[in-house]
Order: C-alpha cells, then structure tokens, then sequence
C-alpha cells in the first residue's frame, strides 16, 4: 500500500452550492433534503438496496425517538466530520460537501429550537416536575393505545386525553388540600398544558422553515446551507477550524483516484458491472523475420486515453455524447462484507491522489497476483446526477497474450423516498348531512403527540449520546458512501437503461481501434486481434445487462 503524505487545501468559502449546469442538481438536492425531513426514521429502510442496508437502532423510550430528519442530518454529519474517522467513498454524481453542510443547517434550525423548547421545559416542567411527569406518562400510555391495531385505537386514545383533562379540571375546582401546596398543585396541574401551547407556536414555526428548505431543494430553487461555525473568526477558534478542515478533507477526498472492488457489489460508488468484453491474442511479428518492438501497457493506455477524449466529437451534428470525464484509477479489492476501507498512503499518494509515476507502475507491473490493480475510466454524469455511467479499460500482457478488457459500471437513480415533496397533512371525513361523501380536513402542521416529542427531547440534545440510547439512532451502511449508499438500478427506467447499454459499443470501438493502432505501430501481425474486434463489435451492438461480478463456480 502507499501512504499518507496528504497535504488539503485549506481555503474554504462557505457553504458550496452545486452550480446551474453541472449535471449533479438533482441528486445532491435530493439527498440533501433528507436533513429536513420529518417522516418516521424507519422510512429510511424503504431505500435499502440488495447489496446495502441502513439499521434503525430501537431506543428505550418511544418518547425520545428522532424522525428521519433528526437522524439522518446528525448521523450524515457524525460519519463525515468526526476526528479520525473512517475514510469514505466517492459519491459519483453529486456533491458530498454540500448534503453534509445542509445536514449542519438542519441541525442548526432544530438546536435554535430545542433551545427555545428546553427554555420552555424549564419554566413550565421542570418547576412544576410532579405534573410534567403525570402529563408525560398519560401521552406516552396515549401513544400505546394509539399504536395499537385495533380500529378503535384511535378514538380510545383521544377518550384517554379527554378523560385525564376532565379528571384534571375536577382537581382544580375540588382541591382535597389547601394553603401554598394547594395553589402549587393547581400551577402543577396547569403550567405543562400552557407550555404545550407555547412549545407547540416554536415547533411549527421551526416546521415551516425545515419544510420550506425540504421543498425548495426539491424544486430547483436556491437552498443556502447556513453553517456560520465552519467561518473561523479568529485565530483562537479551534472547534471552527476543525470543522472546515474536515470539509476540505471530504472535497479532497471526493476527487480521489484510488477506488475499491467489493466483489458482488462492484466497485464501490460506481455501481455494480453489468457488462465485460475481452480481447485477447497472442502477440506475434508481422514480419516473421523481425521481432516485435518493445512497449508496455501504459504505451497501449496512453493511445486509448487520447482516442477517448474524442468521444464527444461525430462526422454528424447530432449532439451525440457530452464531454465525459476520463481518468487513471487504482483499484484495491476489499471482501464483500468489508465494513471499512483503508485507502493508499505513502509517498506516492499526495491529497488521497495516486501520483501519476505510481499509477504507470501499477499499469505495467501489478497484472498478477496480489495488489492494486491499473483501470482507465470513462465517465459520464447523466440526469442530473441520477445516472452515472462509467466504462472501464484494463490492459495486461501475461507471457505473450495482450489482454483489453472493457467493463460497464452503471449506479442508477437514488431512491424515490429522497424525491418526495412534503405535503400538508390532511384527513378525510364524512360529511355531517352527507356521511357517504367525504371531505378533506387539514391537520395541524406538528400534532400533540409531535409536540410532547419534541419538547422532552429538547432538554437531551446536549448530551446526544445519552439521547441516541433513549430513543435509538440511524447506523449508515459501511463502507460509507452518500451515493451509492441509497441508489436503485438504473435498468427499470427505459432511457436510463438505453443511455447504460448505447455507451458500451462506441466506447469499445475506440478502445479497440486505438489498440490496435499501437501493435501495427509496434510490429505486430493484427489480423487476429482484428478479427476478435470485429466479433465483439458485433456482438455487443445488442448488449444484454447482466451481473457480471457473479460468478456461479
């Protein structure tokens, strides 16, 4: 492995907003607005994919659970920001930096909240403890009931509230005792009810701007993430200098070149390969008389990269390919039920890149047995970021056999739950003088029960990690990636397929028409070769998706 003389960049100029045209919008803001959501946290398990999968940790308490929203922006921002944390794979087609500084602005929004909520759990709770404790065992004996799949859970629960506030007013008026107690009762019994109303004004004025933020992502429209605390504003300001290191780390390590191949999974953060077309011959003299001139497998790579970055150039004014992004990786096999990563350090990697002399090394001397293996990709970001393409170049030469393989990577669409919009929340009734037609009530934006929830949570958000065991957490899938990690197969939507599957033919022409442009240029007889390309240019005019890193043997 090669190591860690890592130098970051260390300019930072606040929160980055993908820019209008660079094909990653739709992605990145769908994945963002997972901070500002307020759906259950078990929601999250609905964008689970075959090879990976989020875990709701279960709490003690239901009353302290989080939403999706709480979840997903607290355990985004643990993952990427802590010190010395796991290193992280590329999110293809989106930009990392600008999810995690959207999940620090939800969490900014709801601390301001929780801290006007913890305000009103002082005055209006903890002053009057005996009868926050009775209020908060009644909503949580109401949520059970409420839970319960019995068609008369609900009204049952609401009977449960209405008959504990009867109960509650017949108190007030028939005081069993007198003097201060009696008065202290009487507050006891009535300040938590006045703090719900003044605690339940904070939470929807909190609601309407997470959801506003959620929507606005969602529709195009310009979000800012306002993280104030990355800005240092003195030299003495460490926690914010820590922060926007820890942001400059994950763009550095966003542009990194060294990869991983999962097995099953594919190479992580590239999607799973559903395609491979190899040629491979011997290397023989043209003239039988003359030996072949010596060249390596870089010479071969170097006229292939040159062939690609022609791609988007056509004898016909069609619009044809955008222009693809065309790099060196290095790819290290990590198992399939690998957990962590353990990307190149040493002298030949600087800011997680793979030196350019380290990368010709690989080329020509790793092709067998263990270590990093050399692939040349072609990549392109489609659909606003919902679709990334990538086609991959190996060569190798084992005794006198010249080996080309080209391998299709697709990493499809991330999960519907991400682009859902929020809606208001509603509910239908019957009509009072026409029950057998129903019309459409709005609800409150944050109910009672949501309400109680949040305000004995508030108290606990300064101590997360006594809240995460009260009322569980989101565990990310591992090896973490934003991208990949919730992303569906592209090949059950027709133009996306069609975009995966047409990107294979001309790609391999190229590949195969640069090559063997070098062996002629090299002295070697190209008729075998020739006809191999031929054969494969054919057969993958009509190329069938499939998994290829399943292998049944």
């Amino acid at each position: 492995m090669m190591g860690a003389g890592m130098s970051l960049g260390t300019e930072w100029d606040g929160p980055q907003v993908p820019v209008a045209g660079d094909g990653q919008q739709a992605a990145t803001s769908a994945l963002a607005s997972a901070a500002y959501r307020d759906s259950p946290v078990e929601e999250i398990k609905k964008a689970d994919n075959e090879w990976h999968q989020s875990t709701v940790k279960a709490g003690r308490i239901k009353l302290f659970r989080p939403n999706l929203g709480e979840s997903f922006a607290r355990a985004v921002a643990d993952r990427v920001l802590a010190p010395g944390r796991a290193p992280l794979i590329q999110s293809f087609g989106s930009e990392p930096q600008f999810v995690v500084e959207h999940c620090l602005a939800a969490n900014n929004i709801r601390r301001e909240r929780d801290n006007r909520l913890t305000a009103v759990t002082v005055v209006c709770g903890l002053l009057f403890l005996p009868g926050l404790i009775v209020w908060l065992l009644v909503f949580q004996l109401r949520m059970f009931v409420a839970k319960r799949d019995d068609k008369r859970a609900g009204p049952l629960a609401t009977a449960l509230l209405l008959g504990v506030g009867l109960l509650a007013a017949l108190f007030l008026v028939k005081m069993p005792f007198g003097g201060f107690w009696a008065w202290y009762a009487r507050a006891a019994v009535v300040a938590p009810v006045l703090g719900w109303f003044w605690a339940r004004r904070i939470c929807e004025s909190s609601a309407r701007d997470l959801r506003a933020r959620w929507d606005g992502l969602l529709s195009g429209t310009s979000v800012g993430a306002k993280v104030p605390e990355a800005v240092p504003r003195g030299p003495g300001q460490t926690a914010a200098e820590e922060l926007r290191q820890s942001l400059a780390r994950l763009t550095a390590e966003q542009q990194s070149n060294a990869v991983f191949y999962a097995g099953p999974k594919g190479i992580l953060g590239m999607g799973t390969r559903w395609g491979a077309w190899q040629l491979a011959e011997d290397l023989v003299p043209a003239d039988p008389g003359r030996e072949i001139h010596p060249f390596r497998s870089w010479d071969v790579v170097r006229a292939i990269h040159d062939q690609l970055t022609l791609l988007e150039r056509g004898p016909l004014n069609t619009g044809g390919f955008p222009k693809p992004s065309i790099r060196h990786w290095i790819v290290t096999p990590i198992g399939e039920k690998a957990t962590a990563v353990a990307r190149p350090e040493g002298t030949d990697v600087e800011a997680f890149q793979v030196k350019p002399h380290a990368i010709q090394d690989i080329c020509n001397k790793q092709q067998f047995g263990s270590g990093d293996r050399h692939y040349l990709g072609v990549q392109w970001t489609l659909w606003d970021g919902q679709l990334v393409i990538t086609m991959l170049i190996t060569v190798t030469v084992l005794h006198q056999t010249l080996r080309i393989e080209v391998t299709g990577h697709a990493l499809g669409p991330v999960n519907s739950l991400f682009t859902t919009k929020p809606e208001a929340p509603t509910k239908e009734v019957s009509k009072s003088l026409k029950p057998w037609e129903t019309r459409t009530v709005k609800l409150p934006l944050v109910g009672t029960d949501e309400v109680v929830r949040l305000a004995a949570r508030a108290p606990l958000t300064w101590y997360p990690p006594l809240l995460k065991w009260l009322g569980g957490s989101l565990v990310l899938p591992e090896p973490f990636g934003l991208r990949h990690a919730w992303a569906d197969q592209p090949w059950r939507h027709r133009f996306m397929a069609d975009d995966a599957l047409r990107a294979a033919t001309p790609v391999l022409r190229v590949v195969h028409s640069a090559a063997i442009k070098v062996l002629e240029e090299n002295g070697v007889d190209t008729e075998k070769f020739g006809a191999r390309s031929t054969f494969l240019s054919g057969n993958v005019q009509d190329p069938t998706p499939r998994k290829a890193d399943l292998y049944e043997a």
